[in-house]
């Protein structure tokens, strides 16, 4: 048999769709998600490590400031333009359900959804509003997790029907015509449910707590699995009707959990339901919004795509995060990732690092970066002053100005260690100064993608590195 031919044969057994569906279909949910909750369940990283994560994925950045703009997340309004900023108002923990959510909408939503794909993806966003708005009722401690562990509960259905793989063509085929429904066609037509796939593929991509208990013991007595099931309960017994016997006990479970009267909850649950509506267009599922509810009756209206921000305007929006950020109590680590933040975004630097001058002098260490490619998350870079003729950064720690280098001119400043943990690229480098004395400096350089630099951009980034001198003075007269 020739590989061709072996690559058309079907996957075989649950262990080898899960592994299809894994591997193929959503990658990109497997990696930042997983980066995510390993740094969330390390106690020792913090906001920082979390904002590098999101940041290194541009269009998972553009989705999550979207909606964490949006009322829902954000009640109090307040404008954010950065991930730093976002992280601070909305909370690390919010952030990473948000993230978790926009990178699940992101591996799924593909322009070749089919009408199917599209109602798998309506219920998940339908059930995971009906839960967290539940989890709120019964003040739970995080009605994102909640929301978020009901939106990935039917993760292997959706992940199987929203999968554009020719293999798995075959089998929506064979399911659509088999005549049967539910777990009954999966098993006969499958060989396995889909439910066992969710389970194996919420513990392959190591999606711990409430989201793997919800989808691992649906029946379980713990009042959050209870929550997160709840979201999914719902919304079937409203295919029957808000009342139908299906919704009759329904409303009887909501009523014991929460209280209330039954007219208040069918209420509720209305109002939920087109929120969800809502909820599904601001994470950009479109399509599927038009199968949460079937009361809209005005036909749904796309709006145009807000264009991508240009590179001046997320400049002038990331000012305005440091500017707001510098008129209340200053954080020093935020301060920081927020002019990171803007060189690296606003001015499309490929890799951008803060490193503090040690205590004795003698070494430069990296405290926050961005863009670099690390085989180990846990390195830092770290230079010292033991190059005879000084090197790139120590020579730049002393020049008020900052600099602009280039391996042509200034060879002789790419010593070893400089190129060890660098390379040998054009670059500019901003000393950080307090009282006239640096304790630190900001480098960056286009180091992946090779793009020239220009006057330009040394502006903007001269222009970033005076605000978090002037964050570092403001914090100093406010603490001395």
């Amino acid at each position: 048999m020739n590989a061709g031919a072996l690559n058309e044969m079907q996957p075989q057994g649950l262990e080898a769709w899960a592994e299809l569906l894994r591997e193929e279909e959503m990658p990109i949910f497997s990696n930042t998600a997983q980066k995510i909750y390993s740094a969330m369940d390390d106690r020792k990283k913090g906001a920082m490590e979390l904002a590098s994560i999101i940041l290194q994925d541009p269009s998972l950045t553009a989705k999550l400031l979207k909606v964490g703009n949006c009322p829902y997340y954000n009640p109090s309004r307040q404008k954010i333009s950065t991930v730093s900023r976002a992280i601070v108002i909305l909370g690390m923990q919010m952030i990473r359900e948000l993230t978790l959510a926009c990178s699940f909408f992101e591996s799924i939503l593909s322009p070749a959804n089919k009408e199917r794909a599209n109602k798998e993806i309506a219920q998940a966003i339908h059930a995971a509003v009906q839960a967290r708005e539940l989890a709120i009722t019964l003040r739970d401690q995080s009605p994102e997790e909640v929301f978020v562990a009901a939106l990935l509960h039917n993760i292997g259905h959706v992940a199987f029907w929203c999968s554009s793989n020719r293999k798995t063509a075959g089998m929506h085929e064979k399911l659509a015509s088999s005549g049967l429904e539910g777990e009954e066609a999966e098993k006969q037509v499958l060989g396995f449910c889909l439910n066992d796939l969710g389970k194996k593929l919420s513990k392959s991509w190591h999606l711990g707590g409430l989201i793997h208990e919800a989808i691992s013991h649906p029946q379980s007595q713990d009042e959050r699995v209870q929550t997160v099931c709840m979201g999914s309960r719902i919304c079937l017994a409203l295919r029957h009707g808000i009342d139908s016997e299906e919704m009759e006990g329904c409303l009887r479970k909501l009523q014991h959990l929460g209280g209330g009267s039954l007219d208040g909850i069918k209420a509720k649950i209305r109002a939920n339901t087109l929120m969800a509506v809502d909820i599904a267009q601001q994470f950009g599922a479109h399509d599927a919004s038009q199968y949460i509810s079937s009361e809209r009756l005005q036909p749904f209206v796309a709006m145009p795509e807000e264009a991508q921000p240009d590179k001046k305007q997320i400049q002038f929006q990331v000012l305005q995060d440091i500017t707001a950020h510098i008129s209340g109590s200053i954080d020093l680590n935020v301060l920081f990732e927020m002019v990171l933040e803007g060189v690296y975004r606003g001015v499309e630097m490929d890799r951008t690092v803060f490193l503090l001058l040690g205590p004795d002098k003698k070494s430069l260490n990296e405290k926050i970066s961005l863009g670099w490619k690390k085989s180990d998350a846990n390195e830092k870079i770290r230079v010292y002053n033991t190059d005879a003729g000084g090197n790139l950064l120590f020579h730049a720690l002393y020049d008020h100005e900052g600099l602009w280098l280039k391996p042509g001119q200034h060879g002789a400043l790419y010593t070893g260690q400089i190129e060890a943990q660098f390379g040998r690229h054009e670059c500019f480098v901003f000393p950080i100064q307090v009282e006239n004395k640096p304790i630190g400096l900001i480098y960056c350089d286009r180091g992946l993608e090779h793009q020239a630099l220009t006057a330009e951009d040394f502006s903007a980034v001269k222009h970033f590195a005076k605000q978090a001198q002037i964050g570092l003075t403001l914090y100093r007269m406010k603490h001395h």
